[in-house]
């Protein structure tokens, strides 16, 4: 399946489940990569507090992950933002393929009828 004939869709739901997920599918495996790195490293240094507080040998790590009173604004603003920027970035490559796809295709039925 080509890329052009393949849905675009799904990685709208690929990007807001991981950031870089998306790009993947739509065949834009450095642009995924770096989106990937960009996130990873956002969630791994901002959230250093609630990181911090998971590993302490008490409580799981899931657990005190989960508890959102301990978890601030701050802690998931700059993760968060990178997500949506992600998916911005998804649309947009989106839009640029279904208008080229439109484009090309005016051109050859017009090439054809002269």
């Amino acid at each position: 399946m080509s890329r052009l004939s393949r849905p675009v869709w799904p990685a709208y739901l690929l990007s807001v489940l991981v950031a870089g997920l998306g790009h993947c599918y739509l065949g834009r495996w450095k642009r995924g990569g770096i989106w990937f790195g960009c996130y990873g490293l956002a969630l791994a240094f901002l959230s250093a507090r609630s990181l911090s507080g998971a590993l302490a040998p008490g409580e799981p790590f899931v657990v005190t992950a989960l508890q959102i009173e301990s978890v601030s604004y701050t802690d998931v603003a700059v993760p968060l933002a990178i997500l949506l920027v992600c998916l911005l970035d998804v649309y947009l490559i989106g839009l640029t393929e279904r208008t080229a796809a439109r484009t090309t295709g005016t051109e050859d039925h017009s090439s054809n009828s002269t």
